[in-house]
């Protein structure tokens, strides 16, 4: 991935904020008008204390203290505004940028995303995203705030003196810029080690949840919580040097702003010895700059937290600039189904070729079978119709056109694809089902059940189509969800289905009455069926051998 500096992230995360531009404004004109007021109540206090003393203060002590319970009054009314636009900003973005993330998975799905640690992508979709909450919310408009906040009271303290403006712009410049900086750069690559280490023990933790039969079967289970505890404690150290620094942090942070309220003290008491200002000028400025390091303060709270952070947002960006390696076509031709043709096609997984010279002709109202052994490309070639992977040599084509000219949408409605593999969600059978048509009937849904055999199965169960299936199907056997799988097949009715192994869970009875469907199926169709059993190839009308149309047995499939 690229590497990015911090402030590149920054940039790029603050560029999302765009759709929200106005209510930042808002969080920011609240956010400055709320810290004015809380430090002009200490002010306001000093201003008492002078009029005590017999100090020409024109206002009255009435004046004085309305406008204090004033202040106070807005600054909780304003506060609450800020806060409320801040954290409507950052979960309306968070949203946004899920939608983004799951709009580049499916852009990168399935070529990029094949055999991706799916732990760290949840890892990233999950708590990556969630901690970009602290930036949208507690960084940005803070920033600003904090800025023109310093400004202001540069300005107001200035107007005793100029080396009191010099002091208190240091005194803001350091708190805010300087020490948060340099913890930054003390913290290093911890925040992303961190977030990486906890994408991988995401990654382990959901590995070991989905082997747990197979953990108990044969007793590795001390030894998978004997790396899962390694793991844990490497990602508890990260944490701590984490930590210790936010406490190094808050150390340094409360003994610099101390330092600097002692030489605003004993500036203007100089300042006020030598006649330069009066008494006022000693009182108010120290005052002033007492009451004044809340903003600053939350930059400097953020040093150590924004590496986290920053990590998460970088490992986000990857995703969102990742390039897919196939990319959509949206503005391809449409075509309709008549035949499809592999024309001398060469492909390779990065530096491993799977496919060498590969040719085959599928016409309209037939079954072609293709057989060979494992690994030898059969559902590469499948795959290279759906256009999931693009060739390295030669063409594929639909109609007469290569598949790279057609509208990726209408390629994908005229290709019925039933992998080795069936994913079910979490959800009813229906809903399951209805993943491949999404406005399909009832009567159409139970009509695709019966083509595959699963009909009756599915009525047997206590609530019928609307049985939940567990998470990734767990309630349901091998061969009930390759039924469920082919089940969709049939519901999508397209033009072209293409079958990986559809028949390889099943009985012989079961095997039987699937292939006499896609035998009625076929007219007006093209079905392009993968196997291993002898079987299952009866029904087709020609058969390939992948020895026979490849110069490559391949090893991957």
């Amino acid at each position: 991935m690229k590497k990015r500096t911090n402030l590149q992230i920054m940039l790029k995360l603050v560029g999302l904020v765009k759709p929200l531009l106005g209510y930042m404004v808002l969080a920011i004109t609240m956010g400055l008008a709320g810290h004015l007021c809380a430090t002009f109540i200490t002010i306001l206090g000093g201003y008492a204390l002078l009029k005590m003393l017999n100090f020409p203060i024109v206002v009255s002590f009435i004046v004085l203290f309305v406008l204090v319970i004033g202040f106070a009054i807005a600054r909780g009314l304003l506060r609450y505004g800020e806060q409320a636009c801040n954290h409507f900003i950052a979960f309306k973005l968070l949203a946004l940028i899920r939608d983004k993330v799951f709009q580049a998975l499916r852009k990168l799905c399935p070529a990029k995303l094949d055999g991706r640690d799916k732990g760290n992508l949840i890892s990233v979709i999950t708590s990556d995203i969630e901690l970009l909450e602290v930036f949208y919310a507690h960084t940005i408009s803070p920033a600003a705030i904090a800025f023109l906040f310093s400004l202001v009271m540069c300005f107001f303290i200035g107007n005793y003196h100029l080396v009191l403006a010099i002091i208190a712009l240091a005194a803001y410049i350091v708190v805010g810029i300087v020490i948060p900086l340099y913890i930054s750069k003390r913290c290093g690559s911890e925040g992303i080690l961190f977030r990486s280490k906890s994408g991988q023990l995401s990654g382990f933790v959901l590995g070991s949840l989905r082997g747990l039969s197979e953990t108990i079967q044969y007793g590795g289970g001390k030894d998978r919580l004997a790396k899962m505890n390694a793991q844990t404690d490497s990602l508890s150290k990260h944490e701590k040097k984490m930590k210790d620094f936010t406490g190094q942090n808050t150390a340094i942070t409360n003994t610099v702003i101390l330092l600097f309220d002692l030489m605003m003290l004993f500036g203007s008491a100089m300042l006020c010895s030598s006649g330069q200002i009066g008494f006022d000028g000693v009182l108010i400025p120290t005052i002033a700059l007492m009451g004044s390091f809340g903003p600053v303060i939350a930059l400097a709270n953020l040093g150590s937290t924004l590496q986290n952070t920053f990590a998460a947002g970088d490992r986000v960006i990857d995703i969102l600039e990742e390039s897919p390696v196939v990319e959509e076509i949206a503005d391809g031709k449409a075509v309709a189904f008549e035949s499809a043709d592999v024309e001398h096609v060469t492909f390779a997984y990065d530096s491993e070729e799977i496919l060498s010279d590969v040719s085959l002709h599928a016409k309209k109202d037939s079954v072609i079978g293709i057989v060979g052994k494992s690994g030898c490309g059969k559902s590469t070639l499948l795959k290279l119709l759906m256009r999931f992977w693009e060739t390295d040599k030669g063409s594929v084509k639909i109609s007469g056109t290569d598949v790279n000219e057609i509208y990726t949408a209408n390629l994908r409605d005229m290709e019925s694809f039933m992998t080795q593999e069936t994913h079910l969600f979490h959800d009813s059978i229906e809903n399951n089902l209805r993943i491949a048509k999404l406005d399909a009937t009832h009567e159409e849904i139970v009509e695709a059940c019966k083509k595959a055999a699963i009909h009756t199965f599915i009525e047997s169960l206590p609530n019928g189509y609307d049985t939940q299936v567990g998470e990734l199907g767990d309630t349901l056997s091998g061969g009930e969800k390759q039924r469920i799988g082919l089940a969709r097949a049939f519901l999508h009715n397209a033009p072209m289905m293409l079958l990986d192994e559809p028949t390889s869970n099943l009985d012989s009875l079961n095997e039987g009455m699937i292939l006499k469907a896609l035998h009625e199926e076929k007219k007006g169709k093209t079905i392009i069926l993968v196997s291993h059993r002898e079987s299952t190839m009866r029904i087709a009308d020609e058969v390939y051998s992948m020895a026979q149309i490849s110069a490559n047995g391949g090893r991957k499939s």
